[in-house]
């Protein structure tokens, strides 16, 4: 789907703030509400907006450790590839796992309450996905940036 500047504009404030009314946004946008509406079921049928979330404060919900994990799988395979990606899937503790080049082939981001938790997760999930050859995990001490907006402009 082409995208032109408006477009553009247009989902640098739905990315910051989702819950903007169309009043609002015809007036930073200078369309009418019915154009603004049009423009962004038309965003929304391409799949560019594929969802609206509410972006939570972990620290408030006592999710105070972050946790990335490279995992590196015993073998290649496509079985073992499509048995570990299953298995991810079903563990409510992981956000995020990316595919990745380099020594380790996959990314997992978690968080949780305490290093206890962490533990428990590791030694009764993580461990019983037996397609991980080895696992490394990074704890994060500060956050610097996390943005979750792609920036357009």
């Amino acid at each position: 789907m082409k995208f032109d500047a408006i477009d553009r504009q247009l989902l640098m404030y739905l990315q910051e703030n989702s819950k903007i009314t169309y009043k609002e946004l015809s007036d930073k946008l200078s369309l009418s509400s019915t154009a603004i509406h049009e423009r962004i079921k038309k965003l929304e049928k391409s799949g560019i907006i594929s969802k609206y979330v509410a972006l939570v404060n972990r620290r408030i919900i006592n999710k105070d450790l972050l946790v990335f994990s490279h995992i590196k799988l015993q073998q290649h395979s496509t079985e073992n590839i499509q048995f570990f990606e299953k298995e991810i899937q079903n563990l409510k503790e992981v956000q995020s796992c990316f595919h990745v080049s380099g020594d380790y082939d996959y990314i997992v981001k978690m968080a949780f309450e305490s290093m206890d938790e962490y533990r428990d997760f590791m030694i009764n999930k993580l461990t019983k996905i037996n397609v991980i050859g080895n696992s490394h995990s990074i704890f994060v001490i500060g956050d610097v940036k996390d943005d979750t907006a792609y920036q357009l402009i």
